[in-house]
């Protein structure tokens, strides 16, 4: 549990946690900013257009991010029949949070190999760039999941036709509790399904860095 490095080393606690509160807020800003170029102004006005970490936290994801170790931030309110091209709208829209994670990772790949000749990989600079290109890559690899509520189910009925329709419906219904499910088996059993779509970008992270 994050909670549990407060004390073995409250260091490394402010890095994971800033880390996480960094990728939870470029991540919420996104869907905002592309939902306002879209036309719908739903999160402009209800002040969710920021970088302010503040206006994105919601109060169970963030308990659970300090318990847990994850967490998720307040859903950005969207219109769809404000946006523009109202097949794809909601689908550009939800591909814009995962899209500034992966922009996030490139940025922070750069920097940490701009500064690596000049510190140790102790050093805490360091430690806090791993965990930046760490949180986000696995956020925004997450949230791709074509599982409602994740943002790669909206991907995935734009592109379903609509005659499956029903199809959508019952995995909207269902999808999140498939997705409690997967995370508890990966969590208490014995699969990893999680562990492998995560880790194979991890791991092709690790030879960038």
């Amino acid at each position: 549990m994050l909670i549990d490095s407060l004390t073995e080393s409250p260091t490394i606690f402010v890095a994971i946690f800033l880390s996480i509160i960094y990728a939870l807020t470029i991540h919420e800003y996104a869907h905002a900013l592309a939902a306002s170029a879209l036309g719908d102004q739903t999160a402009k006005d209800r002040g969710r257009l920021t970088l302010n970490p503040l206006a994105h936290m919601e109060i169970f994801g963030t308990i659970m991010l300090l318990v847990a170790g994850f967490g998720w931030g307040k859903p950005v309110p969207v219109n769809p029949y404000n946006l523009k091209y109202k097949r794809w709208g909601e689908a550009f829209v939800s591909l814009a949070g995962p899209i500034s994670n992966f922009l996030s990772v490139i940025l922070f790949v750069l920097l940490f190999r701009v500064v690596a000749p000049y510190f140790e990989m102790t050093n805490m600079l360091m430690i806090f760039l791993s965990f930046l290109i760490t949180v986000n890559a696995i956020l925004g690899i997450f949230n791709l999941l074509p599982i409602p509520p994740l943002d790669g189910s909206k991907v995935l009925f734009a592109i379903l036709p609509d005659r499956l329709d029903n199809f959508k419906n019952q995995l909207n219904a269902y999808g999140p509790w498939i997705l409690l499910a997967i995370i508890i088996m990966d969590s208490f059993g014995k699969t990893s399904i999680l562990a492998t779509l995560i880790g194979g970008l991890l791991g092709f992270l690790d030879k960038l860095v």
